[in-house]
C-alpha cells in the first residue's frame, strides 16, 4: 500500500517537469522563439528597438544643427550657380591659386589650361568685406573656434571657445589666411552660401570645403577681389565661352 502511494506521488511530481521539458523542446524548434534561459526567467527577452541591425547600432548618429534639427543634403540647398563645377577660366593667375570673387560670391581654384573649379561661397557682410593677397598659413580639420576679441566686443554673448564638431561655426575644415583673423572654412548652415553674411571669412558648404582642403596646400596664394569688381568670369573669359559641363570627379 505504501509502495503504491509513493509511486503515485512520484508520477504526479514528474508530470509538471515533463510538461516544461516538452514546452522547451517545442519552443526551441520555432523560429524566433525565446531561449530556454529566457523562458525559465534567467534572461530578459529582447526588446524591440529603433535599430534594424547591429550595423545600425554602430553607425554614427547624423550631424545635428545647434537647434537640434538634422541638416538636409547640402548640395540640394544650393542653386545651380552655387554648386561646385568646372568652368572656363581666362584669368592670368597660375594653377593652384585661389581667387575670391567677392561681388559674385564665387571662389575659384585655378586648374590651369583655361579651367578652374568654381565654388559658391558666403562672404563678408556690409562693412566687413576686404580685398588683397594672402597665403594659406595653416590648415585644420574640424577646427576649434576661438572668436576674436573684436567679434566678442560686438557680440558679447558668444562663447570664448567652442570645440570642433558638426555644430561648430567653422564647419569641417579651415584654412587660415596669413596673420589675419580671416579663414576659408566650412559652415553648418548651407543657406548662407551665396550671401554677404560673415565678419570677413569666406565660407563654403562642408562638402565643398573638404574638396578644396584636399587640393590647396599651406603656402597656396589667395587673391581676394574687392566687392566692386565686375563678374570675374565674364570679364576674363573670351566672348561666347561658357562654363564647361565637366564633372568635378574627372579633375585630377
Amino acid at each position: 500500500m505504501m509502495t503504491s502511494e509513493i509511486a503515485a506521488r512520484s508520477n504526479r511530481m514528474a508530470r509538471p517537469i515533463l510538461a516544461v521539458a516538452a514546452a522547451l523542446v517545442m519552443t526551441a524548434a520555432l523560429p524566433g522563439a525565446a531561449t530556454a534561459q529566457q523562458m525559465m526567467g534567467y534572461a530578459a527577452a529582447p526588446q524591440a528597438g529603433p535599430f534594424s541591425s547591429d550595423e545600425d547600432v554602430l553607425a554614427a548618429p547624423p550631424a545635428v544643427e545647434p537647434d537640434g534639427s538634422v541638416p538636409a543634403d547640402e548640395d540640394a540647398q544650393l542653386s545651380d550657380r552655387l554648386r561646385r563645377q568646372v568652368v572656363a577660366y581666362g584669368g592670368n593667375q597660375p594653377a593652384g591659386t585661389i581667387v575670391i570673387d567677392t561681388a559674385n560670391t564665387y571662389l575659384y581654384y585655378v586648374l590651369g589650361g583655361g579651367r578652374a573649379i568654381r565654388y559658391g561661397v558666403g562672404v563678408g557682410r556690409e562693412g566687413f568685406t576686404w580685398s588683397g593677397t594672402e597665403a594659406i598659413t595653416r590648415k585644420a580639420e574640424w577646427p576649434d573656434w576661438h572668436p576674436p576679441a573684436r567679434m566678442i566686443a560686438r557680440q558679447p554673448y558668444l562663447p570664448r571657445f567652442m570645440a570642433g564638431g558638426p555644430g561648430n561655426p567653422l564647419g569641417a575644415r579651415a584654412m587660415y589666411l596669413g596673420s589675419t583673423e580671416y579663414r576659408i572654412h566650412g559652415t553648418n548652415d548651407p543657406s548662407t552660401i551665396g550671401k554677404f553674411v560673415s565678419s570677413g571669412c569666406i565660407r563654403l558648404t562642408n562638402e565643398d570645403v573638404e574638396d578644396l582642403f584636399s587640393r590647396a596646400r599651406v603656402g597656396t596664394r589667395v587673391v581676394v577681389l574687392p566687392k566692386s569688381s565686375p563678374n570675374l568670369q565674364a570679364r576674363k573669359t573670351q566672348p561666347g565661352r561658357q562654363a564647361m559641363n565637366i564633372s568635378v570627379s574627372s579633375v585630377d
